[in-house]
């Protein structure tokens, strides 16, 4: 007799269903497990042993063989080790196997017969609930499955013990309720900065549209500030952002307490960063720090320090918003949709184009810093703004800047506009014009002939791509549902472009 559990692997964030399939025959002693187990997987065979003794049940001295179907699927993780020891106590009588087929297991076992946290929880849940089943998961991640389905049945038990009980009546286990995270750090406010008027509005155009930008600056003058400010005056995640940013940040296996939280993700990677670190990969095929950012802000500091290939692996990420990595046993696509914001110096020695100031290795010094940096990626980038030195005066003036509630208000104004014109022209998955495409945006940026003339002329004199021009519109498009304008006019197109002229006046400035 055979008996099954059915448990998930991995591939991205889609829960695959696994068949755990066990035999126990006469034989010599043994614990077989196949089906394509990695180094964790192979390793339950001691846990599950260990964890069966402590619960009071011995396995038999007979051949047992675990098999994971399919067998050409890459199993990987220690959350088999439920799932297998359910199979086992179902051949020997220890659970009801008819009852077990309705659910879908995972959680990795202590010696001690307990159900330690796994990653993951929240895809498995969510995809127990596409096959029309329960889900059997550890204790500490209940709250984080109850956010799949209210409907779906959870049991999560604290050890096998516990679960054996409530198969066999003697104990109940309750539904686990969903779980917010409610003592989350309060975020740093834009009111901190001095100074930095036309930095502050450009981040606030961000913002407001989802662009890129990019922070050119000198040490000190407070680039890492205004980049750390960004998530004050973003709106909050919807429900369904929610539900994708959490399943992202489960795989990855930093919720925290399996509670969630609506605001949106901030990473910021040291430029030390691998590029499987940043887009995702290594043995596991885990998500990087572009999918865990889906939703929210990748902040990279001192931008031209990051390997020059690392930067360019985001190319396609910041167009496309997916990270597909590919190997050659198996292809996996997270999703990457996220608002990059860079931080940089203008040169090796940081003052390039400050008043009083001549770099000692003149206009080189620039051209070498900055070409570390491509084409290609530079073009992708939105807004490019310079954020000179702080004067004394900003410093020791009175009283405070505008405050980040009040900023995030007119935000939340602009993307509650943008949500209704996606929604009428039957767009609703677009949210903001940053990702707006392009065949779309040529109609909702149309000007005047006057702004139609400067366009055409800054085109030429700035030499902008194609990429360059249209997504000129889109921070035009942005600065106009600001300022609740139909149309956009010459002024908002004027805006949008000087805020990619920046490599140019440094170039001269050096």
């Amino acid at each position: 007799m055979v008996s099954h559990v059915t448990t998930v692997s991995f591939q991205g964030v889609e829960a695959v269903p696994v068949d755990v399939q066990v035999q126990i025959v006469p034989g010599l002693p043994a614990f077989i497990v196949v089906g394509l187990p990695d180094k964790t997987v192979a390793e339950s065979r001691e846990r599950v042993r260990s964890a069966l003794h402590a619960s009071g049940l011995a396995l038999p001295p007979k051949r047992v063989i675990v098999n994971l179907a399919p067998a050409d699927l890459p199993k990987e993780g220690s959350h088999y080790d439920l799932p297998i020891a359910m199979a086992l106590m179902a051949a020997i009588g220890a659970l009801p196997g008819d009852r077990l087929t309705s659910y879908v297991a995972l959680g990795e076992l202590a010696l001690d017969g307990t159900i330690a946290p796994v990653a993951g929880v929240l895809p498995a849940a969510i995809g127990a609930n596409v096959l029309g089943r329960g889900l059997i998961c550890p204790a500490a991640t209940g709250p984080e499955a109850a956010w799949a389905s209210r409907d779906l049945d959870i049991l999560a038990p604290l050890s096998l013990i516990a679960l054996a009980n409530h198969f066999k009546g003697t104990q109940v286990l309750p539904r686990p309720e969903p779980a917010l995270m409610r003592d989350a750090p309060q975020l740093a406010d834009l009111a901190d900065i001095r100074g930095q008027e036309l930095a502050k509005r450009a981040l606030e155009i961000a913002a407001a549209g989802g662009h890129n930008i990019l922070l050119v600056g000198p040490p000190g003058a407070g680039k890492s500030m205004l980049a750390s400010r960004l998530p004050s005056i973003l709106p909050p995640l919807t429900p369904r952002e929610l539900l994708e940013v959490s399943m992202i940040t489960s795989l990855g296996g930093e919720l925290s307490g399996g509670r969630l939280t609506d605001r949106r993700p901030f990473r910021a990677p040291h430029h030390s960063a691998s590029m499987a670190a940043l887009v995702g990969g290594g043995l596991r095929v885990k998500p990087g720090e572009v999918s865990l950012a889906h939703h929210g802000v990748l902040f990279l500091d001192e931008l031209p320090e990051f390997q020059p290939q690392v930067l360019d692996s985001l190319r396609q990420p910041l167009e496309s918003g997916e990270a597909v990595i590919a190997r050659a046993n198996h292809r996996v696509s997270y999703p990457a949709r996220f608002q990059l914001v860079a931080a940089m110096n203008p040169c090796r020695c940081g003052m390039a184009g400050e008043p009083g100031h001549t770099c000692a290795r003149g206009p080189r010094c620039v051209a070498d810093y900055q070409a570390r940096l491509s084409g290609p990626f530079l073009d992708r980038i939105d807004l490019r703004i310079e954020v000179p030195s702080v004067t004394a005066a900003d410093l020791i003036a009175p009283g405070r800047g505008e405050a980040s509630a009040t900023v995030a208000a007119r935000v939340g104004a602009a993307w509650a506009l943008q949500a209704a014109r996606f929604e009428a022209l039957g767009q609703p998955d677009i949210g903001t014009n940053a990702r707006c495409p392009v065949s779309i945006m040529e109609g909702l940026a149309t000007s005047d002939a006057a702004g139609r003339a400067l366009l055409a002329e800054a085109a030429a004199a700035m030499k902008l791509s194609a990429r360059g021009y249209h997504r000129v519109l889109k921070v035009a498009r942005t600065i106009a549902d600001l300022d609740g304008a139909a149309a956009v006019g010459r002024a908002h197109l004027a805006e949008a472009l000087s805020y990619r002229a920046v490599g140019d006046r440094l170039a001269a400035a050096a």
